[in-house]
């Protein structure tokens, strides 16, 4: 297996999410699998693993695809000849790197820790941000609905289903992936990632709720503001008819 076969996963990858406008693109995957070589770098384990499985880690997500079998991963590993045991351990760190609601599911391998920890990476931070809005704008869900609560989900399907604002789904999942990495060097990158959140998450809220304040103000001030110049008229309208008696008097 040369170097040349991660150039063509990355193509096959492209026409699968060719026309993405969900978070799920392939820049997302460029991103993972940047972030995997690089964690892999610093905590060790089979390199021609981690970058085969961060490549195609999304070619069959259950999420975008469906029944979540591993027939485009497949398909590509076998035109591609890759040895059996090599397909084995891609799809089983395919199969265990998702955050199935709970997040409690922990690939086996090294190869595997390090491709969830990639992919986790780029679900928080800036990035992290704009594709969780990206993909809740593609399934039409609210961006916040005052006293709309998160949830606990106790199971994946449970967790498929939910059709929850993208605000609450900071709550129920991305707040919690820092928490969740499994390599040290993940856990150093999380950090920063996590704040940015945090920061993103506080100015949000005060900015909708600011928003509120300012429109009852508007309303406030627009009611002054008309007070004020309701009685500009009626001062003025007095003071002319003062005038004109005067000048009436004068005359006559």
């Amino acid at each position: 297996m040369d170097d040349s076969v991660f150039d063509r996963a990355q193509e096959f990858a492209a026409r699968i999410f060719e026309g993405d406008s969900g978070g799920h693109d392939i820049y997302h995957t460029v991103r993972v699998h940047a972030l995997a070589r690089a964690i892999c770098e610093a905590e060790g384990g089979d390199e021609r693993v981690v970058r085969l499985s961060a490549l195609l880690h999304d070619v069959d997500d259950p999420k975008l695809f469906g029944d979540g079998v591993l027939r485009n991963a497949r398909r590509f590993m076998e035109s591609e000849g890759i040895p059996q045991e090599t397909q084995e351990k891609v799809f089983a760190i395919i199969s265990s790197i998702s955050f199935k609601g709970t997040g409690r599911s922990v690939p086996e391998s090294l190869e595997g820790r390090i491709v969830q920890d990639a992919d986790r990476l780029d679900a928080i931070g800036a990035i992290g941000v704009a594709r969780a809005f990206a993909y809740g704008g593609s399934k039409g869900r609210a961006m916040h609905v005052p006293g709309a609560e998160s949830r606990e989900f106790q199971s994946e399907s449970e967790y498929r289903s939910s059709d929850g604002t993208t605000i609450n789904h900071f709550h129920e999942k991305l707040l919690k992936l820092k928490g969740l990495m499994n390599t040290e060097t993940a856990k150093r990158m999380a950090e920063d990632r996590h704040r940015y959140m945090e920061g993103f998450l506080e100015e949000f809220m005060a900015e909708w709720d600011g928003l509120r304040r300012c429109h009852v103000l508007r309303l406030t001030l627009k009611f002054y503001e008309n007070r004020i110049i309701q009685n500009y008229i009626k001062r003025i309208t007095k003071e002319k008819r003062i005038h004109a008696l005067v000048l009436n008097r004068i005359s006559t």
